[in-house]
């Protein structure tokens, strides 16, 4: 099983295994109406449920405003094929009134308080307002990105704005494959080295053929008091399965399932 210790406040008081719901909470009811993924009422849907994470995405509008949102365009959630660092965020709201209404990054975390938030920093331009967002909210915010120079760089603009609770940091791409090659060679001192900044690891059980989760990895992992989270799993027998390998933390679509096999 897992539950490492870790120091970070974000991880303190839940327990694990941890759920995460995956771009909040869109039931198969609320999808039938429109709702969207990312939205208002997907993480309030989320929070109902009784989860205490939500993974989110940042992306930044024409007129600088953080918005939760995964694609880089509008395309697959409105129709509309703009960019969203085309949009400003008024019509952008419009757009979304109808499917479960905007989410930007600061009224989200006032409405949510006791919500603890997972954000991938999608787009470069969004890093430094990402961090200076969270800055007053570092101890219930963990900041990652495929992106090591994008997660650092609004890890540095949280830390500069505030001198309060650093946000958490999952390792970007590239940490991770130092990591996998690190515990393949079996360079304890490498591996180290690379966790020494970082607090979690994000990753899929496998990248095509390429298992990428490892008992091996794991027990790196939770010497250097880092936490294992895998994406996205729906299945509640692959979640059992992988929390008794000893994964901390199940990023889901299906909140719901999650909390009754994890419970």
């Amino acid at each position: 099983m897992g539950g490492v210790p870790v120091s970070h406040p974000w991880f303190s008081d839940a327990g694990t295994p941890r759920v995460l719901a995956h771009r909040g909470h869109v039931t198969a009811r609320m999808a039938d109406e429109g709702i969207a993924e990312n939205s208002i009422a997907a993480i309030a849907q989320a929070h109902a449920a009784g989860v205490r994470y939500v993974e989110s995405d940042c992306h930044l509008t024409r007129d600088g405003v953080v918005v939760l949102f995964h694609d880089d365009d509008l395309r697959r959630v409105t129709g509309d094929p703009r960019p969203i660092a085309d949009v400003d965020a008024r019509e952008l709201s419009r757009l979304m009134a109808s499917r479960g209404g905007l989410a930007t990054l600061d009224e989200t975390l006032d409405a949510f308080p006791t919500l603890r938030f997972n954000l991938d920093v999608k787009a470069p331009g969004a890093a430094v307002p990402v961090g200076h967002a969270v800055a007053e909210h570092g101890a219930r915010v963990l900041l990652t990105s495929f992106s090591d120079q994008r997660r650092l760089t609004a890890l540095a603009a949280a830390s500069g704005a505030t001198t309060g609770v650093r946000p958490a940091t999952s390792a970007g791409t590239g940490t991770i494959a130092r990591l996998l090659a690190a515990v393949a060679l079996g360079s304890a001192r490498a591996a180290r080295r690379l966790f020494a900044d970082i607090d979690a690891i994000q990753i899929p059980e496998r990248q095509g053929r390429f298992r990428v989760l490892t008992p091996r990895l794991i027990r790196a992992a939770h010497g250097s008091g880092v936490e294992v989270h895998v994406w996205t799993v729906n299945d509640p027998d692959e979640m059992r399965r992988l929390v008794a390998l000893g994964v901390d933390g199940i990023v889901t679509d299906r909140t719901d399932v999650a909390l009754d096999a994890l419970a």
